[in-house]
């Protein structure tokens, strides 16, 4: 039976004073991951059991087919023996291997693990742990298990199989053969080519086509012929959309693809397998493993700006240097009517440092890409230089940037150049829409391939964007116009008009409601749930919708509607969301006594746990995602018995100390499982700050 308001149990007061102290308890734990007073954040990637083994096999490929220095000789080995123990010790019991160190067991991972334990000659501790591999793949339907896995998507098989070969478990006859020599063709062009792999995939395309080129040419001469001509300036194309970190995209699985492949065909002394070499080995984790990509340092920025927003609806600036607790008063003394800039308390204030505002605004591409072709004025998910702008990280910088109170003088330093970055940005988003009204995450009209087309999380994301500074055009362009005393700078920013955000906005809501299944749900593009069978995450992609429909004043259109009953019975029994049965997680550092009347999760004792260790079925992530997009919607979050059991039971998580805990909710690219370690702690800022605003608006708010 479901609980309603009024009992006991759900004490409206008393459970307001718990999520008050909720969201100062994740707030302490948001400030304590902040580089400095006011951020950015850089946050931390799961280790990867796929990333590890492509680095293995990428750094073996080299050793084996190339002359070392002694020192880096060491290194090279150093890391490879390094990185099979760590494999070797993250088996899972069913013999597999996961994309994280929380990921169920997939094929693929799997199959690269074997191939680097293959290729080095590792042993692991005994033979059992290569049977126990190998007996989890004849489980998944081997290698055409592997090709069902992906379907006619090759950015990701056709790699795997590459890897395969180079280990000697496959024929490189049974590579598919890609058309790298595509990519002689103008950037322009990429599109028009019906590529065999996501725009994302060009470095993958080029190596693994030349290597498959190398070692099992085509049957056709004139093929042949062509291929032969295309492998220079193809390779020059690799060296042009090589970032100087050296990895692409930042990402340890596509640039080992690249390293191992080049290396293979004697080509490791090449500067772009160089630099690609320097980057992997720079990228490995203290514990011999890698991650799938360096850091989200610019996403977990934007949105940890954005929920320490949440709670006052706005951010107010942090002076440098900060001053003191006497000068605070004294300004308070003289009828100054901001928060004292204290810094032990600076994101309960809702303020944000000039420094983090700053580095924001210096993540924007200024240039056009050379990755992915596209026009500057985006962002991407990290400041190192292998980012590419992307519909999801410039819609969370945009609206970051939206929270600043620019009514404040303090912020009129800066208000030129955030002027110039958001109009940048918002220009940006516009071109990037799709015909079919949504957003994709990279490159526009490229196609219908997985992460290539447009993306209901994108398109929601891009629409708050876009509505949230389509009032405030007329100071955009006053700014911009003051800050333009450079005929250079003012010619290049191009200032948005209304009726193209406005026309943009339309087509988005249409593309929105068209996608929504017949549940009620959104399926994101960007994050999953790995305990469904399609590994979809309707409640993540729910949640963030409605916040577009929110954002827009349109929760009472249909969609919206349809939108908050699914989110309202997917609630779980335990009373939060999203997680599965299959994959509870547990604290066992230290013993938890909770009392069973204010225990909202299920609490049992796992093998090998601790007495009193407790197990969530739900996330803190997704219940924070599902929470804040219905407390946002709500007419009345205060009695609604969806939000205030969805409440109790983050409030639990948060006191119990699962914010240390982040869940693999993440896809990246190829569908590659990761968790973000702020995560939890972001969501649930945010969610618990809508919660405390929105009953402040009712009175009921006990710290006024």
């Amino acid at each position: 039976m479901a609980l309603q308001p009024g009992d006991d149990e759900f004490d409206t007061k008393a459970l307001l004073d718990q999520v008050q102290q909720a969201w100062r308890m994740a707030l302490h734990t948001l400030q304590g991951e902040a580089r400095a007073v006011g951020g950015p954040w850089t946050g931390q990637l799961s280790t990867s059991a796929l990333s590890t083994a492509t680095a293995i096999s990428a750094l073996h490929q080299v050793q084996q087919n190339s002359t070392l220095e002694s020192s880096l000789q060491r290194a090279v080995q150093g890391a490879i023996d390094g990185g099979c123990r760590w494999l070797a010790d993250h088996q899972n019991p069913d013999g597999g291997f996961g994309d994280t160190d929380r990921s169920h067991s997939n094929i693929a991972t799997t199959l690269l693990v074997i191939a680097a334990w293959k290729m080095t000659g590792f042993l692991p501790a005994s033979d059992a742990a290569l049977t126990r591999a190998w007996k989890y793949v004849d489980s998944r339907g081997g290698w055409d298990g592997l090709r069902a896995r992906y379907g006619t998507d090759k950015t990701f098989v056709v790699p795997i199989l590459a890897n395969c070969a180079l280990a000697g478990l496959v024929a490189w006859e049974q590579v598919p053969a890609l058309p790298f020599e595509a990519a002689w063709l103008p950037q322009s062009w990429y599109r028009l080519a019906r590529m065999p792999v996501v725009s994302y995939a060009i470095p993958a395309l080029v190596a693994i086509g030349q290597a498959r080129h190398h070692f099992a040419p085509a049957r056709n001469p004139l093929i042949r012929a062509v291929r032969r001509r295309a492998v220079r300036p193809t390779l020059r194309v690799l060296q042009r959309m090589q970032p100087t970190s050296g990895g692409y995209l930042e990402a340890v699985p596509l640039t080992s693809f690249v390293l191992m492949t080049l290396a293979a065909m004697g080509r490791s002394g090449i500067p772009v397998a160089r630099n690609a070499l320097r980057f992997i080995l720079d990228s490995r984790l203290s514990d011999g493993s890698w991650p799938i990509d360096t850091n989200l340092a610019t996403w977990v920025t934007s949105l940890s700006m954005a929920a320490v927003a949440r709670r006052h609806n706005r951010l107010q600036l942090i002076s440098s240097p900060v001053p003191n607790t006497s000068s605070s008063e004294a300004s308070r003394r003289e009828g100054d009517s901001r928060p004292p800039l204290g810094t032990d308390d600076w994101a309960a204030q809702g303020l944000v440092g000039e420094t983090a505002v700053r580095w924001l605004l210096s993540c924007q591409h200024r240039q056009r890409h050379p990755f992915t072709g596209a026009d500057p004025g985006g962002w991407g998910w990290t400041d190192l230089s292998g980012a590419v702008p992307d519909a999801d990280d410039t819609p969370a910088a945009l609206l970051a940037l939206s929270y600043l109170d620019l009514t404040d003088p303090r912020w009129e330093q800066l208000s030129g150049e955030i002027a110039s970055g958001v109009a940048r940005g918002l220009h940006w988003l516009l071109r990037l829409q799709n015909r079919d009204g949504g957003w994709p995450t990279f490159c526009r009209g490229w196609g219908k391939l997985p992460f290539d087309r447009s993306g209901t999380d994108l398109t929601a994301h891009a629409i708050r964007a876009l509505w949230a500074w389509r009032s405030r055009l007329d100071w955009l362009t006053a700014e911009v116009e003051r800050a333009g005393d450079r005929p250079e700078r003012q010619s290049a920013v191009r200032l948005p008009e209304a009726r193209q955000i406005e026309a943009a906005i339309q087509r988005g809501f249409r593309y929105l409601a068209r996608t929504q299944q017949p549940d009620g749900s959104w399926l994101p593009l960007w994050f999953g749930n790995q305990d469904r069978p399609d590994e979809s995450n309707p409640v993540y992609g729910t949640g963030r919708v409605l916040l577009a429909y929110a954002a827009a004043g349109r929760t009472g259109d249909a969609p919206a509607r349809r939108g908050w009953e699914y989110l309202r019975r997917a609630q779980n029994g335990d009373g939060g969301w999203g997680g599965g049965p299959s994959v509870p997680y547990a604290i066992r550092s230290a013993p938890l006594v909770v009392a069973p009347e204010h225990h909202h999760g299920a609490v049992s004792q796992p093998e090998g746990g601790q007495e009193g260790s407790i197990i969530h079925h739900s996330t803190v992530e997704e219940t924070a995602v599902a929470l804040e997009a219905l407390l946002t919607t709500a007419g009345s979050p205060p009695t609604d018995p969806t939000i205030i059991r969805g409440l109790a039971w983050l409030t639990d998580a948060v006191q119990q100390g699962f914010l240390e805990v982040p869940w693999p909710i993440g896809f990246y690219f190829a569908k590659l499982w990761y968790y973000e370690k702020l995560y939890p702690t972001i969501f649930s800022v945010a969610a618990l700050g809508a919660a405390c605003r929105r009953w402040s608006e009712t009175g009921e708010d006990p710290a006024g």
